[in-house]
């Protein structure tokens, strides 16, 4: 290893080992063990020298170190976020986190060790199956219940499974997922099911006319549901800004309007979209669509929507920033005007939220690499309280900021 890396490595865990204080003994022990049990590419995969690492990693580091900075720092407009992951014999992330039949449930990405180096197109995040969580109550047992759908049950399956969202409708349960065809364009997918734990059995085909990653289903008042979805970079997203697939990788100019989200409202039957989808407007305070160099604001990934005190609330991932932010709007259509940050920078490049009320209280889902000790494509999925300023507006999470602290 060169000496600059193992400098870098070194700074890195000083920087862990202020922030995370002590752990208990049975969070050490387990990331010892998982760790233990990853192929040896693994190791060879940390030890990148730092001339072939992509723009994402070299800033990933950066990022963990700022957030970490953050998190010890005093506070006093932030809510402490500290939080362990909910379960830590297997890898999860990106938590879709509903309630059906009285219970919390959670649908998550599954991580596994991939051997494939990191890349900005995020080829290391070969996800093949899903593995569903629930609880009864928060900080509680969390159950899981084995893999509810894998990459090998689905006929038009290329490869990477990312992160899926659920829903019910009559009865009914679906799970939404993301996942390459044998083209290596991603597509949206559904499965059904009769229980909100699974089995899914997915559609022989991936919905029509659908593309990009992250879908996240809302149910409106009114009995509506809607499709968000939409990521750049990796997400492929970028490649849709006319009516045309582009095979390749455009972006606006930094003063252009940023790439948009997309929504849809679903058909009766939740397996199509029953409107060609659209472009969500993102507007800054002034009412002008956030630029695509605006990194701290603009929408990269990880759409989610809830309802609070009549408002629509659109949350997303800014990528590169690693914040989840959020905007408001009176229609689910939007527009959606920036308000803020909800969840500050985590350990690991990428940020991936949802947000659900349960048993009177308002919670935050999300992921960070603290388990697997900073592998950002082996993530683990934790929850905390959100909290509401009398306004409307949400207290910013700090991750890794302890109650009293």
């Amino acid at each position: 290893m060169p000496v600059n890396l193992r400098l870098h490595k070194l700074k890195e865990n000083v920087v862990a080992l202020g922030s995370f204080k002590v752990k208990t003994l049975s969070l050490a022990v387990s990331a010892v063990i998982l760790c233990a049990c990853q192929p040896s590419s693994e190791s060879e995969q940390s030890t990148q020298s730092a001339e072939s690492q992509t723009p994402a990693q070299t800033q990933q580091s950066e990022t963990t170190q700022t957030s970490m900075e953050t998190a010890n720092s005093s506070q006093d407009d932030k809510s402490a976020g500290y939080a362990e992951p909910l379960v830590t014999d297997i890898y999860t992330a990106d938590p879709s986190a509903h309630v059906f039949e009285g219970k919390l449930y959670i649908y998550p990405s599954h991580d596994v060790e991939s051997g494939i180096p990191q890349n900005d197109n995020g080829d290391h995040f070969d996800m093949r199956d899903y593995h569903i969580l629930s609880m009864d109550e928060v900080g509680g047992e969390v159950t899981d219940h084995g893999v509810a759908l894998s990459v090998d049950d689905i006929p038009w399956a290329g490869r990477q499974l990312w992160a899926p969202d659920a829903a019910e409708k009559d009865g009914t349960y679906y799970l939404y997922f993301p996942l390459k065809d044998k083209q290596d364009v991603f597509r949206i997918g559904v499965a059904t099911s009769d229980n909100p734990a699974g089995p899914f059995e997915p559609q022989p085909e991936p919905m029509a006319n659908s593309y990009s990653i992250d879908p996240a289903v809302f149910k409106d008042d009114d009995g509506e549901y809607y499709m968000y979805l939409g990521g750049i970079w990796g997400g492929q997203l970028q490649r849709y800004q006319t009516e045309e697939y582009n095979p390749k990788d455009e972006y606006p100019a930094d003063d252009e309007a940023a790439v948009k989200p997309r929504i849809a409202k679903l058909s009766d039957d939740m397996l199509s979209y029953a409107e060609p989808l659209r472009e969500i407007d993102i507007l800054d305070e002034n009412g002008e669509l956030i630029t695509a160099g605006d990194n701290d604001r603009r929408f990269f990934e990880a759409a989610w929507v809830h309802k609070y005190d009549g408002k629509y609330y659109f949350s997303y991932s800014t990528g590169d920033t690693h914040k989840i932010v959020y905007a408001t709007g009176d229609n689910p259509y939007g527009p959606f005007t920036y308000q803020g940050v909800i969840l500050e920078p985590v350990e690991g490049w990428t940020n991936h939220h949802s947000i659900a009320k349960y048993q009177g209280k308002w919670y935050l889902f999300y992921h960070d690499s603290s388990l697997s000790g900073g592998k950002t494509w082996l993530r683990s999925v934790k929850m905390t309280e959100l909290e509401y300023r009398p306004d409307g507006s949400i207290v910013t999470v700090a991750p890794y900021k302890k109650k009293g602290e």
